[in-house]
């Protein structure tokens, strides 16, 4: 069976705002089975929009990805990272 990710692209207005999203996030990705392979660190923008931060979690398929983003308790969190940041998150079926 594929996994399933889910790809961020990020840039943070209020760093110290935003905070409160990491905490928050952290604990319902691991519930979900998800492990973080990029979360930060140095990127290349070489095409389309800048983003400053880039995260990729993966999961054990692409049904415990969309389990994990789209009922309220994330969403609840995921207003933290709307309100103090730009992002286009995607979720993705692996091959």
């Amino acid at each position: 069976m594929p996994k399933g990710y889910i790809i961020g692209h990020i840039t943070v207005n209020d760093p110290e705002a935003y905070k409160e999203y990491i905490v928050r996030d952290t604990p319902l990705i691991e519930a979900a089975g998800g492990k973080p392979l990029v979360r930060g660190g140095e990127a290349d923008s070489a095409e389309g929009p800048e983003f400053a931060r880039h995260v990729i979690f993966e999961f054990p398929d692409f049904e415990s990805a969309k389990a994990l983003y789209y009922p309220e308790e994330y969403q609840d969190v995921a207003r933290i990272r709307r309100e103090n940041a730009t992002s286009m998150i995607v979720l993705v079926e692996g091959v």
